[in-house]
């Protein structure tokens, strides 16, 4: 069993209307904001033969449903489950 965590973020350049929506509404609140990213984080476990079968089947999984190729970027990480 491996577990993942996958974090899907826009690219530069385009529009965060949930990011903007956060920092003007911390910005109401007094709080020091000049810019708000927001980003997903999804934690997978799943079973694969080994490390590389693992991040095989994440990249999958980013590419094919959890990020958009044309706006995202996606980071991960891979552990084995003990």
């Amino acid at each position: 069993m491996y577990r993942a965590k996958i974090e899907v973020s826009l690219k530069p350049g385009h529009s965060d209307p949930e990011g903007q929506m956060t920092e003007q509404s911390l910005k109401e609140l007094k709080f020091s904001a000049n810019k708000v990213n927001v980003s997903k984080v999804y934690t997978i476990t799943f079973e694969a033969k080994n490390k590389q079968d693992a991040q095989q089947t994440i990249e999958e999984m980013c590419k094919k449903l959890l990020a958009n190729p044309t706006k995202d970027n996606y980071t991960y990480t891979i552990e084995e489950e003990k």
